[in-house]
């Protein structure tokens, strides 16, 4: 491989500076990050410290990988097109185990928000058909951005949630029925999702010690030094904006209509639907959210480290939960066809999939609010 030096001119200047500087970095954190997972230790703040290595790992690598996508056609074609696959081999590796933790979590606090508190004797007793508006505030599902209202399409902070619930003979409380198949189901998700995160981290290991990693690590380091260009006089401002002219067409090709209007129940139909293959209606929305990642690359690398705009960052985190929810949905309906359950347990996983597939909804109506209606809200 032939590497030139990176000071190529371009139209609007040196064509690798941006470039380079961005890469170096990313490649020094990736090799920051794999000497901290080697370095940590056995116990539970080493494996703390090793999971922390291993997200930092993953977002540098992916980083590399979208910036090579991008800007290819100034790199060197034979280095960039080996080394883009291997990179995402790495990440998509490293997120697995992540990936089912956090699904695991997500889908226990929402059967615990279901199912509800055991029912409570009434101090008054109530008419058998009468009902009360419980209201309350749903526990955070995970710490930073706030999480999704369902009314608005996000919250600030804690979303408030209503529901109207029976009152039978001076008692409270979700339907008995999810109430004693909750418990069943937690149970069945809990041994599903921690089996499949254990088999995750033990590949995870077996690819950071694979001759494979290891070939990886080398090109990055490498990157680290030098950034192999090809001699190309394409300028960054163009490649950057045929990833931003990707996205705009492939959000248009979103139903952001039909998103517009909370509660349209088009992702809950879909989703009750009796084939097993994975959600097609999902995959456009996947699709943006990779093409809106490899945007926000393409910005760091021009605009260096300034924030992305609220704009972005909005959209981003409304198509991450979106992601998020739809894979908790398949794994509920997954759970969900266990030869031999209870009834109780397979009615609590319809519950629990069909609250999911609403919060699915509730992203793509927040991700319309950010992506048309944020350049023109006033504060």
């Amino acid at each position: 491989m032939a590497q030139q030096h990176h000071e190529t001119t371009t139209g609007t200047g040196t064509a690798g500076e941006a470039l380079t500087a961005y890469l170096q970095d990313q490649a020094t954190e990736f090799l920051r990050s794999l000497r901290l997972h080697r370095e940590s230790s056995t116990d539970a703040q080493g494996a703390e410290e090793a999971l922390a290595a291993a997200c930092s790992l993953r977002r540098a690598a992916r980083r590399i990988g979208g910036t090579l996508h991008t800007f290819r056609p100034l790199l060197d074609e034979d280095w960039s097109a080996s080394l883009r696959p291997e990179l995402a081999w790495l990440s998509g590796t490293l997120a697995q185990e992540h990936a089912y933790e956090s699904r695991l979590a997500r889908l226990l606090d929402a059967l615990h928000r279901l199912s509800g508190p055991p029912p409570v004797p009434a101090t008054v007793p109530a008419p058998a058909a009468a009902t009360v508006t419980a209201i309350g505030k749903r526990p955070a599902r995970r710490s930073g951005r706030p999480l999704l209202d369902r009314s608005r399409g996000r919250g600030p902070g804690e979303a408030w949630v209503t529901a109207e619930v029976p009152v039978t003979n001076g008692e409270s409380g979700p339907p008995r029925g999810l109430a004693v198949g909750a418990a069943k189901a937690a149970a069945l998700l809990e041994r599903q999702l921690t089996l499949a995160r254990t088999r995750a981290h033990s590949a995870a290991l077996q690819a950071l010690g694979s001759s494979r990693f290891h070939a990886v690590a080398d090109n990055v380091a490498v990157l680290a030094s030098e950034v192999p260009f090809n001699g190309a006089t394409d300028g960054l401002e163009r490649l950057a904006g045929t990833a931003e002219s990707a996205l705009a067409e492939a959000v248009a090709a979103l139903p952001l209509g039909q998103a517009g209007h909370p509660y349209n129940a088009g992702a809950l139909v879909h989703g009750l639907a009796a084939d097993t293959a994975p959600d097609a209606q999902d995959a456009p929305w996947l699709k943006v959210r990779s093409l809106l990642r490899l945007h926000r690359y393409a910005q760091e690398v021009l605009l260096g480290h300034a924030p992305p705009e609220p704009r972005i960052a909005d959209a981003s985190h409304a198509l991450n939960v979106h992601r998020e929810a739809s894979a908790a949905a398949a794994a509920a309906a997954q759970a969900a066809r266990t030869p031999r359950i209870a009834p109780a347990t397979a009615y609590a996983l319809g519950v629990l999939h069909a609250d999911q597939r609403h919060d699915v909804e509730a992203a793509r109506f927040a991700f319309q609010q950010a992506w048309l209606h944020e350049e023109t809200r006033t504060w």
